[in-house]
């Protein structure tokens, strides 16, 4: 039976951390099992705001490749690709762009929130407010059915819906246009209790070593308020107690009582939680390792990725030539 497509992303713009583990990473393992799923490295749009400098991305690419395969994403079960290798998606971004309104893209929420946070960067490039008609151009050139996507990324996904709309009525029913599969994301803070922000350096990676993943969660904030063991503790307000509800809900409701109670102290806290965490991603650390002992693995898996993708682009972009009387 035709499975319905997905089609996602990640730019290669450093180690993965956690959030992005559950934020979306840890829902396409599961996605491959039930949908033809399209994951590429989104190396393009890293470009938007980090085209200064390009000297990290061949490394950034691997690793996270390495982080994919470690986690569960099978090559068997869904396409692996490098975006900047199917020439496609900057044809489709090409044609695209010649038919979104310019005010489309001023409008975009996400365009000005990024100009005020990254006011660091010069981001005021044609490229960077063009990004939603490359994202587009990436979801309909495989003809998505489904993008997974977070509550806050849906005015985005209505964008490329709104481009793929225009499209069709202009030159024919090409493009089917994408829903959103929302996806229940984990959130999880910083080590500092803010939002987990590479930036921020507050993160803990996908690769870290046990040893280090001990050594960050004991550095880990917890209730101001609390002083000495004995003092009654806010579960709510500790980044510590926050992370037990992912690694350790079984527990949950005894490491509540003991700490509103003052039985239990943050240091013991922290190392109760370490060890689940180490337990938990032991396999995957395993499995990296040895992937690391490869080193030709990425480079196979993404070339046999990228003639699954190609093969599928090629279809459409000669579907949409025809429909534009460009063939």
């Amino acid at each position: 039976m035709d499975r319905k497509i997905i089609v996602s992303g990640m730019r290669p713009t450093g180690a993965l951390h956690l959030g992005n583990y559950f934020g979306a990473l840890e829902n396409w393992v599961r996605l491959q099992e039930e949908f033809e799923c399209y994951f590429f490295v989104a190396d393009w749009h890293a470009l938007t705001t980090g085209y200064e400098d390009t000297s990290e991305i061949k490394k950034n690419i691997n690793e996270l490749v390495i982080d994919w395969l470690s986690a569960g994403l099978d090559p068997n079960k869904c396409v692996l690709f490098l975006q900047s290798s199917i020439k496609e998606h900057a044809e489709l971004h090409l044609l695209l762009s010649m038919t979104t309104p310019l005010s489309w893209l001023t409008r975009c929420p996400t365009y000005k929130d990024q100009l005020t946070q990254l006011k660091d960067k010069d981001i005021t490039t044609y490229g960077f407010l063009g990004y939603p008609c490359l994202m587009a151009s990436d979801i309909l050139l495989y003809k998505a059915s489904f993008v997974p996507v977070g509550e806050d990324q849906l005015p985005h996904l209505e964008l490329t819906r709104e481009i793929a709309r225009r499209f069709n009525y202009l030159y024919g029913n090409v493009f089917p246009e994408p829903q959103g599969k929302l996806t229940q994301a984990k959130v999880l803070p910083g080590t500092d209790g803010r939002k987990m922000s590479k930036s921020y350096g507050n993160t803990i990676a996908f690769s870290d070593s046990p040893e280090v993943i001990r050594k960050k969660v004991m550095t880990m904030v917890t209730d101001p308020q609390r002083i000495k063991k004995t003092d009654p503790g806010h579960p709510e307000v500790c980044s510590v107690f926050a992370y037990h509800k992912i690694f350790n809900d079984g527990e949950l409701s005894k490491i509540e009582e003991e700490c509103k109670g003052g039985k239990i102290g943050c240091v013991q806290c922290k190392r109760h939680l370490s060890d689940k965490m180490v337990e938990y991603f032991a396999p995957m650390y395993e499995k990296r390792q040895e992937l690391l002992k490869k080193p030709g693995i990425v480079d196979e898996v993404i070339n046999a990725g990228n003639k699954k993708a190609l093969e599928k682009a090629s279809v459409t972009m000669k579907e949409i030539r025809s429909a534009m009387r460009i063939d």
